[in-house]
């Protein structure tokens, strides 16, 4: 009668001892093997398995590759930093600004990276460019230390600084797959907010010496200067011109009306791509340009515009 009386007593007991057993083999079991049958984490099994960082968690990156993607760097944009060398390192390297690379003044100097191509670094601020915003999202910042102007006139770079500038554009360009129209300067992507790098920087000689950015044929141009006369220039519209300045990427209103910021947008073109000519305004030779780099280059869809 007694050891009867003491088995039951110690069956709940039993029942207790394997009840905890299974539940430890199977959280175990669970431990290691952290994904379920449908390779996601096993999250659902009343507690967050524990684990050394990846090393417990497999990852194949070879027999399976997306195609649908591309690279999420898309524009290089080129500055300068408005100071002197020491200023220009320090202020970089401080909380309120940043870039990729820095170019320095100093012709034996390297060429200093301030910040991994994989981080988004502090240059190009308010920014928009072939639709899109924001650009410190999407781009490698480079400043070049220069001092920006001096009264009302821009200053000019050291070869050096080019040259530099140049070898390492050459190393993004093939490393990012840039189009020829995304290497920018911060004039061109925050019109009237920013001039950097100025008309002095030398645009045209990157492309024929080195290939780089976006150029376009003097023979389209002549056309199109031949085409427009002044008779025929004088018919083209606020919203005409403006249309080819959005094709081409800038970030410009389409409405018939020339204002203050439609100005700052030719500016930035002018700084860009004719230099000699700097006014703000459309004229002849300006809108020649901006035609031939449309004609060489493919552009954005103008809204409203019918397609032929």
């Amino acid at each position: 009668m007694k050891k009867s009386k003491s088995l039951k007593l110690m069956f709940p007991l039993i029942c207790l001892l394997w009840l905890s057993g299974y539940s430890c083999v199977s959280i175990a079991k669970t431990a290691d093997n952290l994904l379920d049958l449908y390779g996601n984490p096993s999250v659902f099994e009343g507690y967050l398995p524990i684990w050394d960082g990846e090393a417990a968690l497999a990852i194949d990156s070879e027999s399976w590759r997306a195609r649908a993607k591309d690279e999420r760097i898309k524009f290089l944009i080129i500055h300068y930093t408005a100071a002197g060398n020491e200023t220009s390192k320090r202020a970089l390297t401080r909380a309120q600004v940043s870039s990729h690379y820095l170019v320095s003044d100093v012709a034996d100097e390297a060429v200093f990276k301030l910040a991994d191509e994989s981080e988004r670094a502090w240059h190009a601020g308010q920014s928009a460019f072939y639709g899109r915003t924001n650009l410190n999202d999407t781009s490698l910042g480079i400043e070049i230390v220069n001092r920006g102007m001096s009264g009302r006139t821009y200053l000019p770079y050291a070869g050096h600084q080019i040259k530099k500038t140049a070898w390492l554009l050459l190393a993004l360009v093939k490393r990012h797959q840039i189009n020829p129209k995304f290497i920018l300067g911060h004039s061109d992507i925050s019109p009237g907010r920013k001039m950097d790098p100025g008309p002095t920087f030398p645009w045209e000689a990157l492309y024929r010496e080195y290939g780089l950015g976006a150029w376009y044929d003097e023979k389209d141009k002549n056309e199109f200067l031949n085409a427009y006369t002044e008779e025929q220039f004088a018919k083209v519209t606020a919203l005409q011109y403006k249309r080819e300045l959005y094709r081409y990427g800038y970030a410009v209103d389409l409405t018939d009306k020339a204002d203050e910021r439609t100005k700052s947008v030719i500016y930035a073109f002018q700084s860009h791509f004719y230099p000699d000519g700097l006014s703000g305004i459309m004229d002849r030779e300006t809108y020649a340009r901006l035609l031939a780099l449309n004609k060489k280059y493919p552009g954005r869809d103008v809204p409203g515009e019918k397609k032929e």
